[in-house]
């Protein structure tokens, strides 16, 4: 019997929270519920304006840009677009110059090293050039590809040099085959 009253004493306790010894809840009055959401409604509507005011393009921009680009292109001539630069050099040979390459090299300790180069090539006309610019994405990732795997010690003085140009100038005349370039010149090289 000494059991069924302590069994029994649990259960009288749990009568007695939910009864009259529960703390009353608090009801919100319906001005609070209007204040609220007043104030909601401003917050809001501020965000929603502030944010058509500042992300709304300005009137004749896109034009203006456009009408720039058109300008721009007829400057250099009509059609004509190119990426590197391009001069005359003696004997009716162009020069080419790419635009500058940075690609993080290989160390054996895990630095991280960079390489800077700018090339320039030298091609024997016009349609070389011309067979240049299209394929620029596949040169470039060429050149990505390729610099990557070099590790700072195999440009090392002139031979390093050296091989680097004969390399680099066998893969551009893999990708613009059957034009040829005469040579690759390094214009400026950086490791750091």
């Amino acid at each position: 019997m000494a059991q069924d009253k302590v069994k029994e004493a649990p259960e009288g306790d749990s009568d007695a929270e939910d009864g009259e010894g529960a703390p009353a809840r608090k009801k919100l009055s319906p001005k609070m519920l209007i204040i609220a959401g007043v104030a909601a409604a401003l917050v809001l509507g501020g965000a929603g304006t502030g944010a058509f005011f500042l992300l709304k393009p300005k009137p004749g921009s896109a034009a203006e840009a456009k009408a720039e680009k058109k300008k721009k292109s007829e400057k250099k001539g009509e059609g004509e677009k190119t990426v590197g630069e391009v001069r005359q050099g003696p004997d009716g040979v162009l020069f080419y110059t790419m635009p500058s390459v940075v690609v993080n090299m290989q160390t054996a300790d895990g630095r991280a090293t960079f390489l800077k180069l700018k090339l320039t090539l030298e091609v024997p006309d016009q349609a070389t050039v011309d067979q240049l610019e299209p394929n620029m994405p596949r040169l470039q990732d060429m050149f990505q590809t390729f610099l990557r795997e070099l590790r700072p010690e195999d440009l090392q003085g002139s031979q390093g040099s050296y091989q680097l140009r004969m390399e680099i100038q066998r893969r551009v005349n893999l990708v613009i085959a059957p034009s040829k370039v005469n040579a690759v010149l390094i214009e400026e090289m950086l490791i750091n």
